[in-house]
Formats: structure tokens, sequence, C-alpha cells
């Protein structure tokens, strides 16, 4: 039996008594109330597209609460390796460092070139690329062409940011 109190933790444990994980999914072994039924999905999507779940009125991010069930531990940060929120298989999530999560990141939705960290610098008339590292930013360009300032900005995420580069 469950005993829910204010000196509630949670644990591997616990995680491994209350679900059953398949293919990126967690299903409740018992059915903690009325409302939820045995073998059912555990949580629901949020406005930012991640599976979120309560455990002892307490809200957590699904892939975090997949992580501990695997590793006995939640991160500071779980990285979702291809970038896609709903894709909660331990094989896509990942221990991080904030620095690594942001170098994860995908294009900003605000971004006009349609490469990442590249823009056009309308005193120049140029393009410019930019990445950071560390909190430090860096700045290449100008260049004639777009596609000459993606080259260097590639190039410096893959030698910089790693297993962590994301182009887009």
């Amino acid at each position: 039996m469950i005993i829910y109190s204010n000196l509630f933790t949670i644990s591997q444990e616990l995680l491994q008594e209350l679900f059953e994980y398949c293919d990126g999914q967690l299903y409740w072994k018992v059915s903690p109330s009325e409302k939820i039924k045995k073998n059912s999905i555990v949580g629901t999507i949020n406005s930012r597209g991640y599976s979120v779940m309560k455990i002892n009125y307490k809200s957590y991010r699904t892939h975090r609460i997949i992580f501990m069930y695997h590793h006995g531990y939640i991160p500071k940060i779980v990285d979702h390796i291809d970038g896609n929120t709903s894709n909660n298989t331990i094989q896509n999530l990942r221990d991080v460092t904030q620095s690594q999560n942001q170098h994860n990141r995908k294009i900003n939705s605000n971004n006009t070139s349609g490469i990442k960290g590249v823009y056009w610098h309308k005193t120049r008339k140029r393009w410019t690329a930019g990445c950071s590292k560390f909190g430090k930013w860096y700045n290449f360009g100008p260049f004639k062409t777009k596609e000459e300032a993606e080259k260097v900005v590639k190039e410096f995420r893959e030698t910089q940011h790693g297993e962590y580069a994301n182009h887009g």
C-alpha cells in the first residue's frame, strides 16, 4: 500500500513499485485513485509539449521520473538528445549541464535566416554568424553569402560543442 504524507520522498524503488516502463511511457501498476485506472499511461501533455505527472500531489516532468526510474537519481537537468520533448525513451535522455543543454537547443522561432546562429547585419549589409560557449559569445563574419556564415558556425559548434552540437 502507498502511504502519502508530507514526509514523502520518491525513490527508484518506489517508482518501480508504482510504474511499469515501456518504450518511453510509464504505466500505472496500481490505480492511485478512482479516476486513474491500472495500466493507464501516466501523465498529460503541458503547453510546452512536456509530459507532466503528479506523485503525492507534487508535479514532475515525466522524463525526469523516467530518468530516475532507470538511474536512481534525478539530475539538475535532463536533456532530450533528439530535441523532441515527447520522446521519453531512456536512450534519448541524458544528464547534462546547463551549458550542454543550451548547446542542444533548436533554432529560435524568431530566426529570420533559417540557419541557427546566422543573421543579416543591416549596417554592414553582410551575413554574420555567432555562437556561444560557456557564456562567452563568439562573432564570426562578415560574410558575402549565407552559406559561408553557415559553414563557419557549424564548424565551431561541432568542434566546441561536440556531441551536444545541434545545428537547428
